[in-house]
């Protein structure tokens, strides 16, 4: 964690980045501590969301590639849940990708979009403005907890 802060703008886009791929990671930690230091708020945040969504359009971009063997092997994404998401895809479509952010089922819901083909530039937006707002409402949350140190 400390690598994260000590790389400061850097780190926030790479634990971003990875938080959004299948590795478990917790970018808003580090999103919190660069802003507890005084950080520029906005460029945190503007951070975070571009890296968290180039993380999850990698997941959306492996999905498009589709290989199950190279998915469930190196990824541990499996067959069956991506398959789940094919009723949610049909329903809602693109703006499934709002829901990226979401820990646990959110990789799984971009790999889906990919597996399913749904347009890749509405995919991207419904997924940048998700990833965004949560970025938005965690730095807001921060600063009000910083308020009570």
């Amino acid at each position: 964690m400390q690598d994260y802060i000590e790389w400061g703008y850097w780190g926030l886009f790479l634990a971003s980045f990875m938080a959004a791929t299948v590795i478990p990671l917790s970018s808003e930690i580090v999103l919190s501590f660069l802003i507890a230091n005084q950080y520029d708020f906005l460029s945190c945040i503007s951070i975070a969301t571009f890296g968290n969504w180039l993380g999850g359009m990698s997941s959306y971009g492996l999905g498009r590639l589709a290989n199950w063997n190279v998915l469930e092997r190196f990824f541990g994404v499996k067959q069956v849940k991506v398959m789940e998401v094919r009723k949610y895809s049909e329903r809602w479509g693109s703006s499934l990708a709002f829901f990226c952010w979401l820990p646990v089922v959110g990789d799984v819901f971009a790999v889906g979009l990919g597996v399913f083909q749904v347009s890749i530039s509405r995919v991207a937006i419904w997924m940048l403005f998700g990833k965004m707002i949560r970025y938005i409402l965690w730095s807001i949350f921060t600063l009000w907890g910083i308020g009570f140190i």
